[in-house]
């Protein structure tokens, strides 16, 4: 009875190695459908040891000079940017109409306008202060001068 299980067993194993054959050829096939037949006998080459020189990759270098001469053969130009025309640039504007720069007009007049802006009442203030200060030197100034004329007056009763 040891015997009949065993042979079941292997039986059993056989059909799953079978299985999973068929399962990989499969999938090579989905993955490769150009290689049909020939994947499989790479693949039996390879196991048998023995290597295709001739379904080598062949390497392509755009930004990578190689040390290796063989490998130098791979590299490629360096791509080449198509020239560009500028059609703006192209076209000539009439020398007789000359246009005011539209973006002049944007700007303002003076760059610290915002500045005083926000300053004024202080500057209206210190303003008031300085005309009154202008305006008590020069009474000052004019009773000095009234002064020295009356001064200058009674010193000379003798003329």
């Amino acid at each position: 009875m040891a015997s009949d299980e065993e042979e079941t067993i292997e039986q059993a194993a056989a059909a799953r190695r079978e299985r999973l054959k068929a399962l990989r050829a499969a999938q090579q096939l989905l993955e490769n459908p150009e290689d049909d037949g020939a994947h499989a006998n790479e693949k039996a080459d390879d196991e048998n040891g023995v290597e295709d020189e001739e379904n080598d990759v062949s390497v392509k270098f755009r930004n990578y000079l190689p040390h290796d001469k063989q490998l130098q053969e791979g590299k490629l130009a360096p791509p080449q940017l198509p020239k560009f025309e500028d059609p703006v640039a192209t076209t000539e504007t009439p020398v007789e109409e000359k246009k005011e720069d539209p973006f002049l007009n944007i700007a303002p007049k003076k760059p610290n306008w915002d500045l005083r802006r926000d300053v004024q009442k202080k500057l209206d203030k210190l303003d008031k202060r300085t005309q009154k200060a202008i305006f008590q030197l020069m009474e000052q100034q004019e009773k000095e001068k009234q002064l020295a004329e009356e001064d200058g007056g009674a010193d000379d009763p003798e003329n």
